[in-house]
């Protein structure tokens, strides 16, 4: 009997937790922390896809996951901006600057 992967582990641990937190939490900042989540889980998935290729790593996959992060980290400061603001529109307050 083989032991499984401890990343391929990792990899499906990340994904249902942050499918399971999208769908379980209320608040969007959660929901935008579980997506992160669930996308770390999809990069791993890449990334050991390309490992177990047949005829060596191919670094295609590799390549779309250092894209990847880049438009996660760039789509996570938009989510927070959209959450920021419906926070500050729900408080009633006016979104403008403290003085």
């Amino acid at each position: 009997m083989t032991l499984p992967d401890p990343f391929a582990l990792a990899a499906a641990a990340l994904l249902a937790l942050g499918f399971y937190g999208f769908v379980v939490q209320r608040h969007p900042l959660r929901r935008l922390l579980a997506i992160n989540v669930f996308g770390n889980g999809v990069f791993m998935t890449l990334i050991l896809v390309a490992r177990w290729m047949p005829g060596g790593p191919d670094p295609i996959p590799h390549a779309m996951v250092l894209t990847g992060i880049v438009i996660a980290v760039s789509a996570t400061a938009m989510g927070l901006a959209l959450v920021r603001r419906d926070l500050r529109q729900g408080d009633g307050k006016d979104g403008g600057d403290r003085d």
